[in-house]
């Protein structure tokens, strides 16, 4: 219907900067810009009395058009589940952002016990449901191939004989030059 349609329009209407053009949010995004993570900018934010929130929102839109409802769709989802906080998958590793543990610490925890890391860049108040559809895509793109690990081998080798050691090779040259017995060194790094 046009009524329908005239309101989508008015929904589209964006006024203002677009937040990442925002004077008061230009430099945090321009943090995000040159690589800074994401917790070390939501940091700042924080530390200098703005909401942190301002990160999660669409930096191609005004704040205006996005605090004011204008992301009606997105409200309009119900937030079904226990808070991320207190479920009880996740809840052990927000006690321990709360007890002061570094971001980086959390997460090498959520992969060590084979939890999605990025969980833990998600809000803690509302339900993961509500959360995974917006940020399925934003994860999928940070996570990281893991290298195979690559076991090293020792080293092992047998002491030339001396008598073998032709004239024209280096070990001729350095004989006498490094006197072995006054070499220190612990036997136990070599085996």
């Amino acid at each position: 219907s046009l009524a329908s349609q005239q309101k989508k329009d008015k929904k589209k209407k964006d006024t203002g900067p677009p937040l990442k053009d925002d004077p008061t949010y230009e430099k945090y995004f321009k943090m995000l810009k040159v690589g800074l993570p994401i917790g070390a900018v939501k940091n700042a934010l924080s530390r200098d009395g703005l909401d942190s929130g301002i990160m999660d929102l669409d930096p191609e839109r005004s704040l205006a058009s996005q605090k004011d409802g204008g992301d009606a769709d997105d409200e309009e989802e119900v937030d079904t589940g226990p808070l991320l906080k207190d479920d009880p998958t996740y809840a052990k590793y927000f006690k321990m952002l709360k007890v002061g543990l570094p971001i980086g610490a959390v997460k090498n925890a959520c992969s060590r016990d084979n939890v999605d890391p990025s969980i833990m860049d998600l809000d803690p108040e509302k339900s993961l449901k509500s959360q995974q559809g917006k940020s399925s895509s934003a994860a999928s793109v940070k996570k990281k191939e893991k290298k195979p690990k690559v076991r090293r081998k020792k080293l092992y080798w047998t002491p030339i004989d001396e008598k073998k050691i032709e004239k024209d090779s280096l070990w001729s040259i350095v004989r006498g030059s490094i006197n072995m017995s006054q070499l220190k060194y612990d036997a136990s790094e070599f085996e």
